[in-house]
């Protein structure tokens, strides 16, 4: 009897040992991509969606930014890690407190001198704010202007006030317009050309980066935009470009495009005064980074919903395909006139986006060079 318990005792400690184990795979918890994948260039039906490449996001060490408002994240301002084999230029110097002053930007109310008008000029349509250089003064780099030889698939009669009587026209392109053949773009007439880059606080547009390049190897004067995303804070989404868009003292500045987007996931719209306050931090921290006064990308609703009469100091671009923009900006100054969202042109598959630049060819060589005027700002003094 004592030696036949033993078995019955063993069996009960494997008993109670398998009763105080415990088994089964953890769950893990893992954060959802974003679906954010707005553009303001609609996508061609018959043109599949590009994956998005893997981008370096790291952060460098920086000092802190200044306190910001709610809305932004005031962390670091990081270097740009999207193109660390390439040769980079030094950036303009970067104001120490808030961006330039309004009496340091090129973009003011014109002097009580009228223009000069010389040969070559194009007749000019409500004159922009453009700096009143010195008259020996020359641009950084003088390149060669094309004359436009775009054609346009849903042509519009726009009457004594084409969009065809300005001299320096250009483009914008994002994803949707594919592999361009730039130095053939250039040559019907691409002066200038604005390249997506960034959406929200996450999305990098996957041709950026060629697009970039190409770009200046075939001689274009060339900036990038930046599509806003309501539903992110305006200090993550200056820092996403800021990772994503080199420092080029040659490139034109920044763009903020605003407007309401119903293909967006996000389908926040917030008050004017949101709105307005979310984009000065974005335009403040670009400004202090690039050394440039951003421009202002917007269509006729959004811009009636919340920048009437605001920005005064800032260059707008205007999208207006049906009209001039005195007819759906009243009283507004506009640098950029996008005129047509159907163009056609050598060098690019499907249609691409048409814009004007509101200026003569020497003014479009003096802004497009970066250099305020010395005369401008004492002046303004």
């Amino acid at each position: 009897m004592r030696f036949s318990a033993v078995p019955a005792i063993f069996l009960a400690c494997l008993t109670l040992a398998g009763c105080t184990s415990t088994s089964g795979p953890d769950v893990l918890a893992s954060a959802a991509p974003s679906r954010e994948t707005t553009s303001s260039v609609a996508p061609p039906a018959a043109v599949p969606s590009a994956p998005v490449p893997a981008s370096d996001v790291g952060m460098s060490a920086g000092q802190a930014a200044p306190h910001q408002e709610v809305l932004a994240w005031a962390g670091p301002i990081p270097e740009s890690k999207a193109f660390e084999s390439a040769d980079r230029a030094v950036g303009a110097p970067l104001p120490a407190e808030r961006p330039m002053a309004a009496t340091e930007v090129a973009m003011m109310t014109p002097p009580a001198r009228p223009p000069v008008v010389t040969p070559v000029a194009a007749p000019i349509m409500q004159r922009p704010d453009l700096p009143d250089m010195e008259e020996t003064a020359q641009p950084r780099s003088r390149s060669k202007l094309y004359s436009r030889q775009f054609r346009d698939a849903k042509p519009i009669n726009f009457g004594r006030s084409s969009p065809h009587k300005l001299a320096v026209h250009g483009v914008d392109v994002s994803r949707w317009q594919g592999d361009i053949d730039w130095p053939r773009l250039r040559t019907q007439g691409a002066n200038f050309a604005y390249i997506k880059a960034t959406d929200g606080g996450d999305h990098l547009d996957p041709m950026f980066r060629t697009n970039w390049r190409k770009a200046k190897e075939a001689g274009l004067k060339r900036g990038a935009y930046h599509f806003f995303y309501w539903c992110r804070t305006a200090g993550e989404q200056a820092d996403w470009f800021i990772r994503n868009v080199p420092r080029d003292p040659d490139a034109l500045p920044p763009v903020i495009d605003v407007e309401w987007n119903g293909e967006s996931a996000c389908k926040r719209r917030p008050s004017t005064e949101n709105v307005l306050e979310k984009m000065q931090v974005f335009m403040d921290k670009l400004e202090r980074y690039y050394g440039k006064r951003p421009v202002i990308y917007t269509a006729p609703d959004f811009y009636a919903d919340n920048l009437q009469g605001a920005f005064q100091n800032y260059p707008f671009w205007l999208r207006s395909v049906a009209a001039h923009p005195s007819k759906r900006y009243p009283g507004r100054k506009w640098l950029f006139w996008q005129y047509s969202g159907s163009g056609l042109s050598h060098g690019v598959e499907g249609r691409i986006d048409l814009n004007v630049f509101n200026g003569s060819p020497d003014q479009w060589m003096r802004w497009s060079s970066g250099r305020p005027s010395d005369r401008m700002m004492a002046a303004n003094d």
